[in-house]
């Protein structure tokens, strides 16, 4: 290893059943630098990291580390050599508090050897502080904490091990732009006290941003190894997915709603103290966007009328007529998908087959009079969509847990396009997801409202929703606070409604 070198990859191949995952990787990382990782989904980056971390044991090759020929058995022996990762699906402990996360397997202990939870509070008190997210109180338990706070929480347990060579995977994908902002201020501070930091991102400008270096994996070979100062977004999407390639769909949007029908109407919703008077309607082949910070509501808002949250007030009308909706189930039957925000936890079900969770809402179409599924049919129609929407996968049968996060997700929406619903609720399609797998999702979106699908579109990505919605609400602190069409919204208009004292428009 040279001088400067904190890391080396060596030939490293990886083989799960099917998936041949890695093949012949060899990588050098440098002390104290930032090095990107990027690649499309199914790429080979987490696998990768999760070797480096411990966490898998690769087929063939090696890794040296501090200078010296590694074999991680479990991610323990990682950490104690001074290698840490942040993983991308959070890994902390809900039932206990943030300091005790912090300090999990090293907790502090008084003279009797008991735990000094006391002391532990005071010093990840003063450590939060430090890392400017002193907001977290160390005392509360994980599980009451949003999504952001957890994946900040995640990030200060890796720093607090002093490690040499920090992994990141995927760290800002539930973060606000603020919160951004200060982990790459954080991280630009780690550089500089000699850790090397691998970062793993689908936001192509934070790489450009912060790394010094950029290394592109496709098919779970390594492509390209580049210098940060000569690379550019273009150049990078055409490494990733090996061709050139146009990541913008192109929308005709609504700008006259004289003739549109109206197929979802909400009047006044009130749902658990988490959305006040929220009024809005839907018109067919409509996108329209739904935004504003981490917090405000809307997921709420989206669950509610899906009957996934209990509705304290207000009415909910579906093509003209009153509509009772308390379960999803009643939501399906009148003619409503949904895609949750949690993947893994709301989703999928991630011991099935891809089979079975692509068709899973579609069975009864699928069933005879004796209510027996079609086997033959089942499998006709998951591999239509296999190849419409360029899911990879080694077969049907593939257990959905083995897919990549974009793959999975991919599967998630084949389900609901496949049982064609009129109305469609979209809460962050395309969060953890790769400029290819997002164009697809874009373009499907696209065809959708064509074909007279209205679609309501979460995204907490501006230009996302810019580029794709007919028109765009935003809420702030549970209430709608302007609706905006395409034609007049920027993303300053929209940042301006999430200020508190702004008036809603007319």
């Amino acid at each position: 290893m040279g001088e400067n070198t904190i890391c080396r990859v060596v030939d490293i191949a990886k083989v799960f059943p099917g998936v041949i995952a890695l093949k012949n990787v060899s990588l050098d990382i440098e002390k104290g630098e930032i090095h990107g990782i990027i690649g499309e989904n199914g790429a080979g980056k987490s696998t990768l990291m999760n070797i480096l971390a411990g966490v898998y044991q690769p087929e063939e090759g090696h890794v040296e580390f501090d200078g010296k020929i590694v074999n991680f058995r479990d991610p323990r022996e990682a950490q104690d050599l001074g290698i840490a990762m942040i993983y991308q699906e959070l890994s902390l402990s809900r039932y206990m508090s943030v300091a005790e996360n912090i300090f999990q397997g090293r907790m502090l202990k008084n003279k009797f050897g008991l735990i000094d939870r006391k002391r532990m509070f005071s010093e990840c008190r003063k450590y939060m502080i430090s890392l400017g997210v002193e907001y977290i109180d160390p005392r509360i338990l994980v599980k009451n904490l949003s999504v952001s706070q957890m994946q900040l929480v995640e990030f200060a347990k890796a720093v607090h091990l002093n490690s040499k060579m920090l992994i990141m995977d995927e760290p800002t994908s539930s973060l606000t732009s603020g919160e951004i902002t200060l982990l790459l201020e954080i991280m630009r501070a780690l550089k500089k006290n000699g850790v090397s930091i691998l970062f793993i991102t689908h936001k192509l400008e934070e790489v450009l941003e912060i790394t010094d270096r950029i290394t592109v994996l496709r098919d779970g070979r390594l492509i390209e190894t580049l210098d940060t100062k000569k690379a550019a977004i273009e150049k990078l999407v055409s490494l990733m997915v090996g061709r050139e390639f146009e990541k913008i769909v192109h929308r005709q949007f609504i700008k006259d709603y004289s003739d549109k029908e109206i197929v979802l109407e909400v009047r006044d919703l009130d749902i658990e103290k988490k959305v006040k008077k929220a009024s809005f309607k839907l018109y067919k082949g409509e996108v329209l966007g739904l935004t504003g910070l981490v917090g405000a509501g809307r997921t709420e808002l989206l669950q509610g009328i899906y009957g996934m949250d209990r509705i304290s007030s207000g009415a909910i009308l579906v093509n003209g007529k009153p509509a009772k909706i308390q379960h999803p189930a009643d939501a399906i039957k009148l003619g409503m998908g949904m895609i949750p925000e949690g993947r893994k936890q709301q989703g999928m079900f991630l011991k099935l087959s891809v089979k079975d969770n692509m068709t899973m809402v579609h069975l009864k179409q699928l069933a005879n009079r004796l209510t027996l599924i079609k086997k033959k049919e089942q499998r006709k129609i998951a591999n239509k969509y296999i190849e419409e929407l360029s899911i990879k996968t080694p077969s049907l049968e593939q257990i959905s847990e083995n897919l990549s996060g974009g793959n999975q997700q991919k599967t998630i929406v084949a389900r609901w396009v496949m049982h064609k619903p009129q109305i469609f609720f979209l809460d962050e399609p395309t969060h953890g997801i790769d400029v290819g797998a997002k164009a697809e999702i874009y373009n499907i979106i696209d065809d959708l409202a064509k074909n007279g699908v209205s679609i309501i579109l979460l995204s907490s990505e501006l230009p996302e929703v810019l580029t794709l919605c007919d028109r765009i609400i935003v809420m702030h602190h549970g209430e709608i606070k302007g609706i905006l069409s395409h034609q007049d919204a920027d993303q300053v208009k929209i940042m301006s409604l999430t200020v508190e004292d702004i008036e809603k428009p007319a």
